[in-house]
């Protein structure tokens, strides 16, 4: 049956295949994927990532690696998401006026998704300990808290920066939800309407991962100004800067949204878009050269340090453990290209023109492997910085080589238990 030509019109193939909250629902399982996999290597090549995090192992054989529970919850997620999908598609037969009347179906998929990831204390046997712990670092950072070092500082760190990563898919995510409230409209899987609620809120809402990690930020620099001050901690100077990277995102975010609500059917102002192109080349630029210098701690930037003799290639660093001095510069040319598709997905105008729904997902799913990819490179550096000994050859006796394969990495364990 034919549907309605006026909803024929508001959907297309790929919204009709792929409603929005499916396309939600897919980035968020596959970061469990992807942060099992970061896991996964992490492991294998000797870094104890839940020491770093301050999460407490278990030393019983019975119980699995995080890595192992990891990969189990993304299973039964994956699991559920596809028979959730498949029966959508077999009740709409991409049919409009069926896609828009099954809207129901993925919002109910999207609550079991957050039920069970974060909300939920029943499935122990589903990383339960790993689930609570999430659960309690994001009620702490969504306020832009921050634990100290003894209670998990970093772990709150990467998981704020992973969110400022997901900014535009918790956008999304309201306006799904929104969609399917409102009395008016085609319901969660018509074509997203990402002025729902009104003109400031998607913009808000993708502000707020930014103001979390830059409110940690001025956190840390109170510790550093309260504390004693040390040729370590300095004075707190670079925690100012690290806010003020943050902060070049609120630009991007606010010109974007000023071409969005352009009014009276004309053109934005061109200078709102010359001052959003400047404002996305401060926040990329600035950005990566974070990313390289400071999260990765490598000498690329740095005109004396980049020719040291004991540095393991040029503008790297001298210990090296993911992997060979070639990957590094793939992914620091990787990380310049992603940043600025980064940028990108902070602007809410280029949701307006309807061929962009299929591109937006894709610059969502390039954002997500950039922090994939980046996650690899902290925690690295993090745990070079923590077993960083002074007169020790830590490089040969803490880590082993990349290029060492038989070397299994510390022993940790999760409470996948009844317990």
């Amino acid at each position: 049956m034919d549907g309605d030509p006026a909803v024929e019109s508001e959907l297309d193939s790929f919204n009709l295949t792929f409603p929005l909250p499916y396309r939600v629902a897919f980035i968020i399982v596959l970061a469990v994927w992807a942060w099992g996999v970061n896991l996964h290597y992490l492991y294998i090549i000797g870094i104890d990532v839940p020491s770093l995090i301050r999460y407490p192992g278990r030393s019983s054989p019975h119980h699995p690696t995080h890595h192992l529970s990891t990969y189990r919850l993304a299973t039964v997620l994956s699991s559920i998401y596809v028979f959730a999908l498949l029966v959508f598609w077999v009740f709409t037969h991409r049919n409009p006026e069926l896609v828009l009347a099954w809207d129901w179906l993925p919002v109910v998929y999207l609550a079991v998704l957050l039920g069970i990831l974060v909300f939920a204390p029943f499935f122990k046997s589903l990383s339960h300990s790993g689930r609570t712990r999430l659960r309690a670092t994001l009620k702490r950072i969504s306020v832009g808290g921050l634990a100290e070092t003894k209670d998990g500082r970093f772990g709150d760190i990467l998981l704020a920066d992973v969110l400022t990563s997901y900014a535009k898919v918790i956008a999304d995510l309201y306006v799904a939800l929104c969609m399917f409230f409102r009395s008016e409209g085609g319901g969660a899987t018509a074509r997203p309407d990402r002025g729902c609620g009104g003109a400031v809120i998607v913009p808000l809402i993708m502000a707020i991962p930014s103001l979390i990690r830059l409110r940690q930020c001025l956190i840390e620099y109170g510790r550093v100004r309260r504390g004693r001050m040390t040729e370590t901690t300095g004075w707190g100077g670079q925690h100012l800067a690290n806010a003020l990277k943050y902060a070049t995102a609120f630009p991007v975010i606010i010109f974007s949204a000023l071409q969005r609500n352009s009014t009276g059917g004309q053109p934005p102002p061109p200078h709102y878009y010359r001052a959003w192109i400047g404002a996305c080349v401060i926040n990329s630029l600035y950005s990566f050269y974070w990313d390289v210098a400071k999260d990765w701690d490598l000498t690329l930037f740095d005109s004396e340090a980049r020719n040291a003799p004991d540095l393991k290639a040029f503008g790297l660093r001298r210990r090296l453990h993911v992997g060979p001095p070639i990957l590094y510069y793939l992914v620091i040319a990787l990380d310049l290209l992603l940043r600025c598709t980064w940028s990108l997905k902070l602007s809410p105008h280029l949701g307006r023109i309807a061929d962009w729904e299929g591109s937006i997902f894709v610059i969502e799913l390039l954002e997500v492997i950039r922090r994939w990819i980046w996650i690899f490179f902290r925690v690295e550096t993090e745990w070079i910085r923590n077993t960083n000994v002074t007169g020790l050859d830590v490089d040969d006796i803490l880590l082993p080589d990349y290029h060492n394969h038989n070397i299994q990495g510390a022993k940790y364990e999760d409470d996948d238990d009844d317990d």
